[in-house]
């Protein structure tokens, strides 16, 4: 067996300079951490584990060990080990681990010839931050003086890690924080890009009498400081509405935040609104604003407000009441310049009634109103939608639709479930193909589906005589026929329904259907 070395102040202080020395670099500290307790005990293979804030282990520094090694049924015994360190707080020395009561058993400990182990805890403000783990493959190489030794070193160490941790925190909050920083920028900008862009109600496409009245609305509301709720279905408009609104009133200069609450965690949402306090909940290191700080002078869209935790929502009916709130752990009550818009896909009265929702944070919310209609309620616009999609798109630009399919698509029984969504949609399938012709009625059809074509078909009205239905019978027929076809060439679609050709393209041309795919 080698020498014990000599726990003396020479020793020590001879680690401890290697520690301070490298000061600059955290991980060439823990490295050379690592690095003198293998020296000490002469140690064959050594790893510096740090502890992370919420118990979990990394495997920060190894010495001839593999992090694989500390995975699976291979690693259970080390990983045991670590556990039994932290669980006390004092080290676990093994002097000869197979012919430890209850150890030498262990399949890990047999396969990987754990034969002297030797575990130190490194600890400072009476919590473990991390351990130092030494091994050799000589029974009764690691020694009650190995121990103490590391002991030593892992105290005057300590300090020195809880150090280099704060540190390291407070670079990752300024990152961060900094982050946080450019985001809100990117979205103030955003936001203001669209207003000079777009604003006069441009990008809120259509010239149906339920748009005139929406847009009244609008700048009626921007006018006002009062909150207001967007109410209508997935796909609308609402978040652009809102953008609009903020941008015409007198907050158009200030920024404009949203809080979308479907994309947070349950835990989460009241840390990202209000913010949070150093300590308030575990991993919250730093002090850090919310969206209503990042929102100050300017407007906050509590987006699909409905998804709001009902724990919640009584802190929310302060901020509209009082204008104050707190962050998340703090007692000091801030002040909110603030305007308050919400919007929602869903019924809140229904929500109340269900338990879901409060009352009195709806009536305080909805004191301006505004409903945006569904698109099936303004189906004039379609075409107009459809054109702006396009032209939205490189790709679509030069595509062009038919006459008689715009009015097709104007007058189509469908309940268009994205709403404005579904619409742009149907032009990113439009823009995917090259048209040397105008699009008709069944290149639209073809690409909304067949189910599309056929829900097209108007009630039987036997006013308009046997004729006039058949001739419009046929019509419908034949376009769900392309639609339901798009593969086969005229010749064998004619086939299919057991007519000539030229009778084929006689009744597409009757029918207007001569610009199909």
């Amino acid at each position: 067996m080698s020498d014990v070395p000599e726990p003396g102040a020479l020793a020590l202080l001879e680690a401890l300079r290697g520690v301070l020395a490298e000061l600059a670099e955290p991980d060439q500290v823990l490295r050379t951490l690592l690095t003198q307790a293998v020296r000490l005990t002469e140690a064959e293979r050594g790893v510096f584990v740090e502890v992370r804030d919420g118990g979990g282990l990394d495997y920060r520094v190894l010495h001839r060990f593999q992090k694989d090694e500390f995975d699976g049924a291979s690693g259970e015994f080390s990983r045991s080990i670590f556990g039994e360190v932290l669980k006390r707080g004092e080290p676990v020395l093994l002097e000869n681990a197979l012919k430890t009561p209850g150890v030498g058993s262990s399949l890990s400990v047999q396969q990987m010839k754990l034969v002297s182990i030797l575990c130190v805890p490194v600890r400072a403000s009476g919590r473990v931050l991390g351990l130092v783990h030494v091994e050799h493959g000589r029974a009764g190489h690691l020694t009650a003086a190995h121990r103490d030794v590391l002991v030593s070193l892992a105290t005057l160490a300590g300090p020195v890690l809880e150090t280099l941790r704060s540190a390291r925190t407070a670079l990752e909050e300024r990152d961060r924080l900094r982050e946080a920083e450019r985001r809100a920028r990117r979205e103030l900008e955003e936001s203001r890009g669209l207003l000079a862009r777009d604003w006069s109600f441009g990008r809120f496409v259509g010239r149906s009498p339920a748009v005139r009245a929406l847009e009244e609305e609008i700048r009626k509301a921007a006018r006002s400081e009062a909150p207001v709720l967007i109410t209508g279905e997935t796909g609308t408009g609402k978040g652009l509405l809102a953008r609009i609104l903020h941008h015409a009133g007198p907050r158009a200069g200030r920024p404009f935040v949203t809080l979308f609450g479907p994309n947070l965690e349950r835990g989460l949402v009241e840390s990202e609104l209000f913010g949070h306090k150093r300590g308030a909940f575990t991993g919250a290191d730093q002090d850090r604003p919310g969206k209503i700080e990042a929102a100050a002078g300017g407007s906050l869209l509590l987006d699909e407000v409905a998804d709001i935790p009902i724990e919640l929502q009584p802190k929310i009916l302060r901020l509209l009441q009082e204008r104050t709130y707190e962050r998340l752990g703090e007692t000091q009550e801030r002040r909110a310049d603030v305007r308050i818009l919400a919007a929602t896909n869903r019924d809140l009265p229904a929500e109340i009634a269900a338990g879901r929702f409060r009352r009195d944070l709806y009536e305080r919310l909805n004191f301006l109103p505004i409903d945006v209609p569904p698109l099936r309620e303004r189906k004039s616009d379609i075409p107009l939608l459809l054109r702006h999609a396009l032209d939205a798109i490189d790709a679509g630009r030069w595509i062009e639709i038919a006459p008689e399919a715009e009015r097709w698509l104007a007058g189509l029984e469908f309940l268009w479930p994205g709403n404005v969504r579904h619409v742009e949609q149907l032009a990113a399938r439009l823009a995917l193909e090259s048209f040397d012709h105008p699009v008709g009625i069944a290149g639209l059809a073809a690409r909304l589906g067949t189910a599309t074509a056929a829900a097209a078909s108007p009630d039987l009205d036997l006013d308009d005589g046997l004729p006039a239905l058949l001739e419009r019978t046929e019509r419908e027929w034949l376009a769900r026929a392309i639609a339901g076809n798009p593969e086969l060439t005229r010749r064998e679609l004619a086939a299919k329904l057991k007519i000539s050709e030229p009778t084929l393209y006689k009744k597409l041309k009757q029918h207007g259907l001569g610009g199909g795919s």
